[in-house]
């Protein structure tokens, strides 16, 4: 039986990269210009004081950024929103440092280390800061599954989803087994589909996606996410994005 592709509507863009740290930053590479030499540098989302933008992780930092630059890109209160966080591995510097600290000295283990080694931290700094009664859900995978999860949300009655990819670097013996380099975030508003604005439309079909080609973080386990991003900053185009297990998920994306 065929069955039309559920299609949604995207209201709101947030991204942030070390080498392009604004929605803005990212379609200006796209169209030739330099990229920003800021090696080193933390994003600061203004919806975390300065004490608990030091304390929180990059992972953490990047997430809210993006998630905050695109409910301002949309007008929407974030606190309304239901959300969904997704990250392939997590922070896994706190990883490292967890399991350092376990093998040399057990005893001085962090208790704020630890609370910012779960997956949910990013969520629950979100939910905390934004002041969201909204549903959260935080996932451990590809962009692709927080992206289903998103339109499932959509398509059972929610009023708007905010879908938020980021990873950051693996330290050390780490990046055997999860490779990912660099610090990438980006974020979506969903809504309905309405007249004047993006929209997209997605569907599961067996396949390997394509490696991706990026001028920014190339290295980030969330790269693949940018072919989306690529296509919303050109207004429209078709994506092929990793789904795991020999599938990938086709996204293809029209002006409203």
């Amino acid at each position: 039986m065929n069955r039309t592709p559920p299609s949604v509507g995207i209201e709101g863009i947030g991204l942030w990269a070390a080498q392009a740290p604004s929605w803005a930053a990212y379609r200006a590479v796209l169209h030739g210009a330099p990229l920003a030499d800021e090696a080193g540098s933390r994003p600061a989302p203004a919806l975390l004081p300065p004490n608990e933008r030091r304390r929180a992780p990059d992972t953490v930092l990047v997430a809210l950024e993006a998630a905050q630059a695109a409910c301002i890109d949309a007008g929407r209160d974030p606190a309304t929103l239901p959300s969904v966080f997704v990250s392939t591995y997590g922070d896994l510097a706190i990883t490292e440092n967890l399991c350092q600290t376990l093998a040399r000295a057990p005893l001085e283990l962090s208790p704020t280390r630890f609370h910012n080694s779960v997956h949910n931290a990013a969520a629950g700094y979100w939910t905390i800061a934004s002041g969201a009664m909204a549903p959260a859900t935080a996932i451990s995978a590809e962009f692709s599954m927080g992206l289903l999860e998103a339109v499932a949300q959509l398509a059972t009655g929610a009023p708007g989803v905010l879908l938020v990819g980021y990873d950051g670097s693996a330290p050390g013996l780490l990046r055997q087994v999860a490779p990912t380099e660099g610090l990438l975030g980006a974020a979506l508003v969903l809504g309905p589909p309405a007249a004047g604005r993006p929209r997209l439309s997605v569907s599961l079909a067996d396949g390997e996606a394509p490696a991706p080609v990026t001028p920014i973080a190339p290295g980030n386990a969330m790269a693949p996410m940018l072919a989306l991003f690529e296509a919303l900053a050109r207004g429209a185009g078709h994506a092929i994005l990793p789904a795991g297990d020999g599938r990938v998920l086709h996204v293809e994306l029209v002006h409203g």
